[in-house]
């Protein structure tokens, strides 16, 4: 079944979470709502929410995203789902009774004819809905649910929240087999001091990057994209998270450095993403200016060839 074919006043099949990252897990979940969908001949429908609901209930407490709502968005198509529903998570939604949330969202705004979620799912007011509560609010309402089991990696079940530590460990390499994709952070090019400019190394230095899931302080390899909303130009780099302790800096940045791009990319002011392929070393100082630049060299001849692997 296409997304043309879909016919939206016959009903949905829905799966709902909030997805962030939508790593395998998430995509496992997704493919058994999607096989259902098409035996029903219906639209799948992918709910989320933004903000992340602990920004909400439990503000402070709230993680750093793995990716961005836009991104998020496009994941989601990509994972099988012709339509998502990014739902505003705010104080009158979390205060919704579970019954209120199935008649008012579920019911009512999306059709629903079945849902699938994992079986560790919770909803409503003080997540007091669970797996059992939607299936005997179901049976009332038409529809049915299906539980998915949970994928599991080597620590147990493979959730954003070991994703996330993942990433802060800087051990992006595993956090991209669990995301199936390098782990990506969006923000705008803005003006830093521009010294790597004087020394030969110019940077693209994101701004907006408050909300992202951050790599730990390190030089990483991985790809600049260039309007990764759009056509998406990946280019080969040399990423540096962190201070710049041999300038004696403590402001923390992300920047990538383009590898033989040839020139200095006009980049200020326009979106850009930074996907980590593999950690090369961690954030050192150096005694001298000589040195640095002699470690800068080796990390984008050791970035270089981690790019070209194809």
């Amino acid at each position: 079944m296409t997304v043309d074919s879909v016919q939206p006043n016959r009903g949905s099949v829905v799966t709902i979470g909030v997805f962030d990252g939508v790593h395998r897990g998430h995509r496992a979940l997704l493919a058994q709502a999607r096989a259902v969908a098409d035996e029903m001949s219906l639209p799948l429908i992918a709910v989320t929410f933004d903000p992340h609901p602990l920004e909400v209930v439990r503000p402070g407490f709230e993680p750093h995203l793995l990716a961005s709502v836009a991104y998020r968005f496009r994941l989601l198509r990509e994972a099988g789902a012709h339509r998502v529903e990014v739902l505003h998570f705010d104080h009158a939604m979390s205060q919704l009774t579970p019954e209120e949330f199935v008649d008012e969202v579920l019911v009512d705004r999306l059709g629903v004819k079945a849902i699938v979620i994992g079986e560790n799912f919770t909803f409503g007011h003080r997540a007091a809905g669970n797996v059992q509560t939607l299936t005997e609010l179901g049976a009332s309402r038409g529809f049915s649910v299906i539980p998915a089991e949970l994928v599991t990696a080597p620590e147990g079940v493979l959730s954003s929240t070991w994703v996330r530590a993942l990433v802060a460990e800087g051990r992006v390499a595993e956090a991209a087999q669990a995301l199936m994709r390098p782990h990506r952070v969006e923000g705008t090019v803005v003006h830093g001091d521009h010294r790597g400019r004087e020394i030969g190394y110019p940077t693209a230095n994101l701004g907006d990057v408050a909300r992202a899931a951050i790599p730990a302080d390190g030089v990483y390899a991985g790809f600049l994209v260039v309007d990764p909303q759009g056509a998406a130009t990946a280019l080969p780099a040399a990423i540096s998270v962190g201070t710049n302790p041999t300038f004696g800096e403590n402001s923390r940045r992300v920047e990538a450095y383009v590898i033989d791009s040839g020139h200095e990319l006009a980049l200020y002011d326009l979106p850009v993403a930074v996907d980590f392929v593999e950690n090369l070393r961690p954030m050192v100082a150096f005694d001298d200016i000589d040195s640095l630049l002699t470690q800068m060299a080796a990390d984008v001849d050791q970035a270089r060839e981690i790019t070209s692997r194809g």
